[in-house]
């Protein structure tokens, strides 16, 4: 019976051929589970992972050792600079913090420079303080102490300076240079009216524009025909506490010559400004 089915079911016949095809088929299909489910999970450590770290913030001399520890190796791809870290510094990592990875992922890092690139300093000259700070910060430098300064321009820059020292626009320093300026107050200082009486009025006009002042009317009293005429009255009046931009109105006359009220008949002497 033995040598009947083994005759009946042999390699020749299309029977044995459908067993051996099964065995083979029941084979792979074996050896596929076995690697699938027994294999390779244990050697990718299939559902196991590790929580990566937060490492941003950190310096690099502790990062090492840190990831290490978390099973998870590390490699700085990229160079950065930021002025709120100090050098050697994480400023950012790859994957994220939180992040679930296999045991011995590759951590990519960018790290804080330690000398900083430099930038030109903006002309800031004559332009407001709030373009100032646009400006600085667009240039990645910081906007330091305000220094005001008579002028008859509120908020506006007259001069920047580095640590005291005057600086021109165009000058190489390192991001995030403290930049300092100084800038005119509109006026907001008070100083002393400026004493002009005897003068005549152009000797008059030298103290009174040189202190930023505005001229405003000119009165003329008597008659001052074929006379040289000088200050006779001034408003404000000499020593006053005046701002700059204040107007000064001016009354001319003969030298000696008397200012009584229905006398101060306005009279514009525009002609004499030139």
């Amino acid at each position: 019976m033995k040598f009947e089915f083994s005759k009946k079911y042999n390699n020749q016949t299309f029977g044995g051929l459908l067993i051996n095809i099964a065995i083979a088929t029941f084979i792979i299909i074996g050896a596929c589970v076995v690697y699938f489910y027994v294999y390779l999970p244990k050697v990718t450590n299939h559902g196991e992972s590790i929580t990566v770290p937060n490492v941003e913030g950190m310096p690099f001399s502790k990062v090492v050792s840190f990831l290490e520890d978390h099973d998870l190796r590390y490699d700085v791809n990229d160079s950065s600079y930021s002025a709120e870290y100090p050098p050697l510094t994480i400023l950012k990592q790859v994957p994220a913090a939180g992040a679930k990875v296999k045991e011995n992922r590759k951590i990519y890092l960018t790290i804080n420079r330690v000398n900083p690139p430099t930038v030109q300093v903006p002309n800031l000259i004559d332009g407001s303080l709030i373009n100032a700070d646009a400006v600085l910060k667009g240039s990645e430098l910081k906007r330091g102490k305000i220094e005001l300064v008579r002028g008859p321009f509120l908020n506006v820059v007259k001069e920047m300076k580095i640590q005291g020292s005057t600086v021109t626009a165009g000058t190489r320093v390192p991001k995030g240079t403290i930049i300092d300026l100084v800038v005119m107050d509109g006026g907001s200082n008070t100083l002393p009216m400026p004493d002009v009486m005897g003068l005549s009025l152009e000797d008059a006009k030298i103290p009174l524009l040189g202190s930023n002042l505005i001229i405003g009317k000119i009165t003329t009293i008597g008659d001052t025909t074929g006379k040289r005429p000088v200050i006779i009255k001034q408003n404000p009046a000499a020593q006053e506490n005046i701002k700059v931009g204040d107007i000064v109105d001016l009354w001319i006359g003969e030298q000696g010559s008397s200012i009584s009220d229905d006398s101060d008949v306005p009279d514009d002497l525009s002609d004499l400004d030139n």
